[in-house]
This record gives structure tokens, sequence and C-alpha cells, in this order.
């Protein structure tokens, strides 16, 4: 993980593109309408519940005694692993 707040800074601003990026992406997929849309905002919804949730046993995983940096480091690449995979299912 990551220690200095310069690289949370860094990724922080990253993950920000990246979900910035499938917001849109999605954003498009729900105007179109129909089953494809609503299969998405049911899965963007679910993913989310499944994130927030996970994320405890994923920094209490990594050990309770860590600095604030690398928290906020691991909370970072948690949510950005979620992120990521979706921006590269929606440009396919």
């Amino acid at each position: 993980m990551n220690s200095k707040w310069s690289d949370v800074a860094l990724d922080s601003y990253l993950l920000t593109l990246d979900a910035s990026w499938v917001v849109w992406l999605r954003w498009q997929k729900l105007l179109l309408g129909g089953p494809l849309a609503r299969r998405e905002s049911r899965r963007m919804v679910s993913e989310k519940v499944i994130a927030g949730i996970g994320l405890v046993p994923a920094l209490a995983a990594a050990g309770a005694l860590h600095s604030a940096e690398a928290m906020a480091s691991g909370t970072l690449a948690h949510y950005g692993k979620t992120v990521r995979s979706n921006r590269r299912r929606l440009t396919r």
C-alpha cells in the first residue's frame, strides 16, 4: 500500500477519473432504456451495497494498526477494483 499522502491524492484523482467515465457510460446505457438499462441499474445498486459491505473486512484483513495513509490507500484500492472492472466491461 502507498504510505504518502501525495500517493493517496494521486490514487484518489485517478479513481475519480475512472468513476466519472463509468458514470457517463452507465448514463448512456440508461438513456437507451429497455431490459439492458434495467439490468444495469440493478447491477449498479447491488455493486455499491456489496462494495460497501466488503470494505470493512478488506481493511480488517490488512490490519487494524495501519496508518491513516495506508487505510485511505486500501479503501481506494478496494473501490478501484470494481470501478476499473466496470470501465472495462462498459467500454467493450
